[in-house]
């Protein structure tokens, strides 16, 4: 992955968290959409996650 994945990444990661927060908002939130939105989020920052883990790792073979 690319920085540039990475920034997308992040940016779907804060848009998740914008919507989960509107949602949570609403008179009746809508719970199911909630868990749905959350589960996304997750996996968003897994990927993040495992990027950093593999970028990092390749960073002390080249060094």
């Amino acid at each position: 992955m690319t920085d540039r994945y990475l920034e997308y990444l992040s940016r779907e990661h804060a848009r998740l968290e914008d919507e989960i927060r509107l949602e949570s908002k609403r008179t009746r939130p809508d719970e199911v959409l909630i868990a749905r939105l959350k589960k996304l989020k997750l996996a968003l920052k897994d990927q993040m996650q495992s990027w950093a883990s593999d970028h990092a790792s390749s960073g002390r073979l080249t060094a």
